[in-house]
């Protein structure tokens, strides 16, 4: 079930409701955001969103106690925000998030945090680039501000917003979100080089690295604007992209790599967002492969999940000379059979 159909479900059971860290009104958010020049219908929602006490929208987190109030993506807060709040069946514009969340990290009212699968944790910061587990959450001091009684959550939010607590509060968690990086991005940047290297050369002749998806938030380069310009590319904000995206000048053909460590396969919901991103480009066709760094980790991802998407390929870095094609039946000719 999708999270649009999912957070429909919830705002029409009559059982379910928003319940808020404290109790925490909407009309308390306005007043302290007010303070602080933030106080927009959209930033006022998004933190009320974020003190909501529900299970998890990440099924693991879930299961593991934690609630939506300890981190909730993009999607997550816009669906909430659309249909649970607003009465809707839509949630908010992913492009809003510009207006209506970097507003608020940018100050430190909102924390990034990133959802690590393997240890079940949210960690600080944002440390691979688009991934489907980057989330957000409302800081404790800020939560506490929030939570503080007419007369104390003035002083407070005043202190708090004084520019040398801001730039060391900003500070510390920039700090946070280095450690982050270098304890999950390491083996996925170490994956995504490789894939874009060794694999690339091996089994992709003809086609060069445009793009490759390893920085924080939505930064691209200079040099990749420019390789995707003379591919004839454009990138918008909703596009589902890759680890790695390779042109093949004379077949003017896309191909797409996803470096997998922790999540990330080439599934039929990436195939198909794919598909619709080498359509929007008029491309001739585009091939898929999802890399893994050891058997034991494609094992152990696959004989739970099985969700590689057929007319694929896998590529496992430990067994390098080889990759195998995904397919339902024998004889399905190289390369994959989209063509426009």
């Amino acid at each position: 079930m999708g999270i649009v159909d999912k957070f429909i479900q919830l705002r029409d059971d009559p059982n379910a409701s928003v319940q808020t860290f404290n109790n925490i009104s909407k009309e308390k958010i306005r007043k302290v955001l007010a303070k602080i020049d933030r106080s927009s219908e959209n930033m006022v929602e998004a933190v009320y969103a974020l003190l909501d006490q529900m299970p998890n929208q990440f099924s693991k987190a879930a299961k593991n106690n934690f609630s939506f109030k300890d981190g909730a993506t993009t999607a997550h807060i816009g669906a909430h925000v659309g249909i649970l709040q607003r009465g809707r069946s839509t949630k908010l514009d992913r492009e809003g998030r510009d207006y209506w969340l970097k507003p608020l990290w940018e100050i430190g009212a909102i924390e990034k945090v990133y959802f690590d699968g393997d240890s079940c944790k949210f960690l600080p910061g944002h440390p691979k680039a688009k991934s489907p587990n980057s989330a957000y959450r409302l800081p404790d001091d800020f939560v506490d501000i929030l939570a503080s009684p007419d007369g104390e959550w003035e002083i407070k939010i005043e202190n708090w917003f004084k520019s040398d607590n801001l730039r060391e509060r900003l500070a510390f968690q920039a700090q946070q979100a280095e450690e982050t990086k270098s304890l999950v991005v390491s083996e996925h940047s170490l994956l995504i080089e490789q894939s874009a290297q060794s694999y690339a050369a091996r089994f992709l002749p003809g086609y060069e690295v445009v793009y490759i998806d390893d920085g924080d938030g939505d930064r691209i380069t200079e040099e990749q604007k420019n390789k995707l310009e003379q591919a004839g590319l454009v990138i918008n904000l909703d596009d589902a992209m890759p680890d790695v995206l390779l042109w093949n000048k004379e077949s003017d053909s896309i191909w797409i790599i996803e470096a997998v460590t922790s999540d990330g396969e080439v599934d039929l919901h990436k195939q198909n967002r794919m598909f619709e991103f080498c359509l929007r480009q008029g491309k001739k066709s585009a091939g898929f492969t999802t890399t893994y760094p050891t058997w034991k980790k494609f094992a152990e991802r696959q004989s739970v999940l099985k969700n590689i998407a057929y007319e694929t390929y896998v590529w496992i870095r430990e067994d390098a000379a080889k990759h195998f094609f995904v397919s339902t039946s024998a004889g399905t000719a190289f390369p994959p059979p989209y063509h426009q």
